[in-house]
């Protein structure tokens, strides 16, 4: 059997304990190559490098007319 609490806690300490349960905000780095937003440790979705390399091809958009 697990161990209980002695008396309920009341909202007010439950989000005390909940305050730093939070989402924060993906880190985002500058391509070097195209200069486009990326996400760290990963390859630049607009232009396919990383570190320097292209490893991954990446399709021409396609035109509308």
């Amino acid at each position: 059997m697990a161990a209980l609490p002695k008396r309920k806690l009341s909202k007010a300490r439950q989000g005390e304990g909940h305050s730093h349960i939070v989402v924060k905000p993906r880190a985002l780095l500058e391509c070097p190559d195209c200069h486009s937003p990326k996400l760290l440790h990963h390859a630049c979705p607009s232009c396919g490098s990383y570190r320097g390399r292209e490893v991954i091809k990446i399709k021409p958009a396609k035109k509308t007319t």
